[in-house]
């Protein structure tokens, strides 16, 4: 899940000065499609696009949604900026269906899951590290997937079986989300549910690449994770999951939450109302975990 950037914690950073970009790596990035189901007991199916950066020590993985208003949003936090006024970006911005991001580190493919909490009003990232050894059943069957020619690969990995389409016309030994360590970049995989289904769209490459998107780098946010076990990270989360803004809501005075900011609709008070709904909404949107159960602790150490 995250990559949910609270639109009260832009506003609040909103006439804060983002880092220029001076980063000189170059990234590949690989567009990939995912096709799931967001509740187990139904047959709808929900699409959005996901990306996997790769770059000299690592890959990126997360959902595309915000990346992809990068330059939206900074045409309008700059405009705010100038005017002095703020404006509800809440109306304009898409949200991401995905807030998780993974970043597998080369040459040993240690996976870090990422996701995002708040610490006060400040946004905090916090992870969890796997060893991941995925046992891989590589046949003979072949397939094309876009341009690429595909051989056929299984492994079952957090509670359901899966089936991936892997390519050696790409030298990148990697894939979506967690996935890894089949020869080859990983152009298709899906559960035999089919409740999530990866298919490769495209790719290019991206000059001054940067892990931080605009806007997380406007909320405040820096590349420090703070790392603890995976038992400590899925209650820390579940409890930020239940009350979003328990950290903060001890900060606002009556004072304070009866504010008015102009361009805003209501008080501070009425945005932390539609800010905790969003929060929540988004939460309970997704019922069906990629991981059904969590590997255990001699797979997830060497």
């Amino acid at each position: 899940m995250k990559k949910l950037f609270s639109i009260f914690f832009i506003a609040l950073f909103a006439f804060a000065s983002a880092q220029d970009n001076d980063s000189k790596e170059t990234a590949n990035r690989f567009f990939y499609e995912l096709t799931f189901k967001p509740k187990k007991d139904s047959a709808k199916l929900e699409k959005v696009l996901t990306a996997l950066d790769i770059v000299k020590d690592r890959s990126v993985y997360r959902d595309y949604t915000v990346i992809g208003q990068d330059s939206i949003m900074k045409v309008q936090i700059e405009a705010m900026q100038k005017s002095g006024v703020f404006k509800d970006l809440s109306k304009t911005i898409r949200m991401p269906k995905f807030s998780e991001k993974i970043v597998k580190h080369y040459p040993d493919m240690k996976v870090e899951y990422i996701d995002r909490i708040a610490s006060g009003f400040t946004p905090m990232s916090i992870s969890y590290t796997e060893n991941i050894k995925f046992d891989w059943k590589i046949s003979n069957e072949k397939e094309k997937i876009g341009p690429y020619n595909a051989q056929k690969a299984t492994a079952d990995f957090g509670g359901r079986k899966w089936t991936a389409l892997f390519t050696t016309d790409l030298p990148f030994q990697d894939g979506p989300y967690k996935f890894s360590g089949l020869p080859g970049l990983i152009v298709k995989i899906e559960d035999d549910g089919k409740n999530y289904s990866w298919t490769l769209q495209g790719n290019k490459k991206v000059q001054n690449w940067e892990e931080l998107s605009y806007a997380e780098k406007i909320s405040g946010m820096s590349s420090k994770v703070t790392d603890m076990p995976r038992e400590k990270f899925e209650k820390t989360f579940n409890d930020f999951k239940k009350d979003p803004f328990a950290s903060a809501r001890p900060m606002m005075t009556q004072e304070i939450m009866s504010r008015t900011i102009p361009g805003m609709d209501g008080t501070i008070g009425d945005m932390m109302k539609r800010q905790e709904k969003m929060y929540k909404d988004f939460f309970n949107a997704n019922d069906n975990p990629i991981e059904l159960t969590a590997p255990s602790a001699d797979k997830k150490k060497k």
